[in-house]
């Protein structure tokens, strides 16, 4: 086995190193222990929470990548997976040969197909991989229910043991005054909810496509989870590359004023006023035209859709910190009035020292939230701009491709709708989680409301 590292996949490992240094910061200073504290107690919080950490968990997991030279299957020998990709093997081989709707076992249109007698009929032939061990497709349903019955069974022996580890553990906790109130009930049900989901997927998904096929027969679950990954790359890294943008130049327009304003408005004024569609589409030819004349440094496939992936989140980033620096530089215009600040200045501390230490923690409610909005902002736009087409690379799996794809199938008689509904449900899931949980931490972290 040999590991391949792409770029995103160390920023993406890069960015968690930072989250977890962060927490370990966060956990010694009790003033930002305490607003986290109130996040820990919210029911919608955690329950986001939980959402958001199975996504994170999918993205990691499909950001480990490594070949097999000498595998057994043929398929795997010299292609780049990730571990994601091998977990998920028999929902990535069983390929059909076109469309097939979610739980069936015959392909979606009919062919004409030979019969013994040498005449030819019109039916749907049986699918290569979907309810093939069934003799009888008319046992489809009983056996799905039996599956899912195994499921929830096992779901339900994984929580109760979940359950009673976290109640031995709040036990030993009992005399610590520190520990902090979780929301157990709303936890519970959540985590329960998705030990289903994943258990249900586990049991069905290597004996039926429970998404449907795509056009060429590849599952559309499959496609859907993999494209958790280019979800949430598009928003971190993103995130990560224009935050110190905006948090920095909305800071110092706001405390220092004078020409310093007035060029960092100037800046983002004009960056604002570029369409961010035809800057985005222009940085993205200049990219295939840059691997297109350096092959060497991009042999392969997954190479060149990373790197575009990459310069996609470069772009997306310089041109979305403007908002967040309006409103860093609106809340800095009125906390420079206040009297903490004011003394401050009378003591002789330095500008630069003001701002990191009394500004920033002061317009952090402002941050968080804004990054998290931006985040849900930014898994649309990649859908958005993919279905236009200057998004991620044709190649690479993400909703947005998923919808552009689906376009076309609407306008099939019969309509072939299960594309579309799951990279929906996938993304309206994330988006949604990332919102709820956002929401929590405006609340928290707004000195205001505290």
């Amino acid at each position: 086995m040999n590991l391949i590292f792409l770029w995103t996949d160390i920023l993406l490992w890069l960015l968690l190193l930072m989250i977890l240094a962060f927490t370990k910061y966060t956990l010694g200073k009790p003033h930002l222990r305490e607003p986290w504290r109130k996040v820990f107690k919210s029911p919608i919080a955690m329950s986001s929470l939980l959402v958001l950490v199975l996504y994170i968990a999918t993205a990691l997991l499909d950001s480990i990548h490594f070949t097999i030279p000498d595998s057994k299957n043929s398929r795997l020998n010299g292609e780049v997976i990730s571990v994601l990709d091998f977990m998920l093997l028999d929902i990535k081989t069983n390929e059909e040969k076109t469309y097939s709707a979610p739980f069936a076992s015959n392909l979606y249109s009919k062919e004409s197909v030979e019969q013994p007698d040498g005449s030819l009929k019109r039916i749907a032939p049986r699918l290569k991989y979907g309810g093939a061990h069934l003799a009888d497709p008319a046992d489809k349903w009983p056996d799905v229910a039996k599956k899912t019955l195994k499921a929830i069974l096992a779901s339900l022996v994984c929580w109760l043991f979940l359950l009673g580890f976290f109640i031995l553990l709040r036990r030993r906790q009992r005399n610590n005054s520190s520990r902090a109130d979780y929301p157990t009930i709303s936890m519970s049900l959540t985590l329960l909810l998705l030990l289903i989901t994943v258990a249900c997927m586990y049991y069905l998904a290597p004996n039926y496509h429970i998404l449907g096929t795509d056009k060429i027969g590849q599952d559309v679950l499959y496609q859907a989870i993999k494209s958790i990954r280019t979800g949430l790359i598009i928003g971190t890294i993103t995130t990560l590359i224009m935050l110190p943008f905006a948090v920095m130049l909305g800071l110092m327009a706001g405390f220092m004023r004078g020409w310093v304003d007035d060029v960092i408005q100037y800046l983002y004024t004009t960056i604002s006023s570029i369409p961010g569609v035809l800057l985005i589409a222009a940085s993205i030819l200049m990219v295939q035209v840059y691997i297109a004349n350096h092959p060497e440094a991009f042999n392969t496939t997954i190479r060149q859709a990373d790197m575009r992936m990459l310069s996609l989140c470069i772009i997306l980033g310089i041109t979305s910190w403007t908002g967040l620096c309006r409103l860093v530089r609106a809340e800095t215009l009125k906390l420079k009035q206040m009297d903490y600040v004011t003394a401050a200045k009378t003591l002789g501390v330095g500008p630069y020292r003001i701002m990191l230490r009394h500004l920033m923690p002061n317009v952090m409610h402002v941050i968080l939230i804004s990054i998290i909005l931006d985040f849900s902002g930014l898994v649309l736009a990649e859908a958005v701009l993919s279905y236009v087409g200057v998004g991620v690379d044709p190649t690479t799996f993400s909703w947005g491709n998923m919808i552009n794809t689906a376009r076309l199938e609407m306008a099939r008689e019969p309509i072939v709708w299960w594309s579309l509904t799951a990279a929906f449900i996938f993304m309206f899931t994330l988006v949604l989680a990332a919102n709820l949980f956002s929401d929590e931490l405006r609340e928290a972290f707004n000195p205001r409301s505290r």
